[in-house]
């Protein structure tokens, strides 16, 4: 029989322990948690513009973890009803697969009449005038489609050919179908390729996320401690914050790894404060390297060092 003692409960349920209403470090794609740095703030304001312009295609960029996924259900969350939306979470479909899913989103067609009936064999010539027709209704009356489509530098050429003909979807005045392309950075490499090239010059918009720098990455973990919970009970002292930043390089899929497991520990030894034998701890479970000898208040050094400086 397992015995559970009282320094398991604690790191098994952390959040109970820390008064926290949820996890504050899920890896899910919330927007509740999406903290508005400088690069995803512009991305989020660059894609509702080229969106509520009409402009065609654009592209989001960043390396793997650094939140692609949670701008895009942030923007997702602050369009307006005036606009239908398709997320395609799924890079590996054929052409006529993405059409078939576009129109169900859209609500232009049933589940299952994707799976049998005349839908499920329908040519891709008849999917696109389904498509078309639809969106062209949406434009008498104010309204236009958004396409989404996640790890798009997974999408065959074939997919890509089929994007660039669903680009030139438009009336006279505007387009009928904004189109946004979400990937890792290599994606840019992939749209640059000789046969890409009608596509890649149809693009408006190439929006990149950066890492968090250190001063970010302590209001990143401050944020989400806050949303988490409103009375947080536990705090992460500078020179643990300092050993995130060089154990993660900023990146906020790692940061947030590294946090949630260092919070177990934390809740295990009954502490309030997050130091960074417990961030090493955390970061060594993960095969995470950190420095050799340490950052332990490198940043909080330089910062004095800079306040000498200037004292002089």
């Amino acid at each position: 029989m397992r015995v559970t003692t009282e320094s398991t409960r604690g790191a098994l349920h952390y959040e109970e322990f820390y008064g926290f209403a949820h996890s504050p470090f899920t890896l899910a794609p919330d927007p509740r948690f999406l903290y508005p740095s400088p690069s995803h703030e512009e991305a989020i304001r660059l894609l509702l513009q080229t969106i509520k312009r009409r402009e065609g295609v654009a592209v989001l960029s960043g390396d793997i973890g650094t939140g692609k996924t949670t701008v895009c259900r942030t923007v997702l969350e602050q369009l307006d009803m005036t606009l239908f939306t398709s997320l395609i979470l799924n890079p590996f479909l054929s052409g006529e697969e993405l059409l078939r899913e576009i129109l169900l989103d859209f609500g232009v067609v049933s589940r299952e009449a994707v799976r049998s009936g005349r839908v499920a064999t329908a040519t891709r010539h008849s999917l696109v005038g389904t498509l078309h027709e639809f969106l062209t209704s949406l434009g008498a009356v104010g309204a236009s489609g958004v396409l989404i489509i996640d790890e798009a530098q997974h999408l065959s050429p074939e997919v890509l050919e089929e994007i660039r003909v669903l680009s030139n979807l438009e009336t006279d005045r505007a387009k009928l179908l904004q189109i946004v392309l979400v990937g890792q950075l290599n994606l840019l490499d992939v749209l640059k390729q000789p046969e890409q090239k009608q596509l890649d010059q149809r693009i408006a918009l190439r929006a990149v996320l950066a890492p968090l720098q250190r001063l970010e990455l302590e209001a990143y973990v401050m944020h989400r401690l806050s949303v988490a919970g409103e009375a947080t009970q536990v705090t992460f002292d500078d020179a643990a914050l300092d050993l995130i930043q060089a154990s993660s390089g900023g990146v906020p899929r790692l940061i947030n790894l590294i946090c949630d497991r260092a919070l177990m520990t934390g809740a295990q030894s009954d502490a309030r404060t997050i130091t960074t034998e417990m961030v090493k701890t955390s970061a060594a479970s993960l095969g995470l390297q950190t420095p050799a000898q340490g950052v332990r208040g490198w940043w909080s050094r330089l910062r004095s060092w800079g306040s000498l400086r200037r004292a002089r």
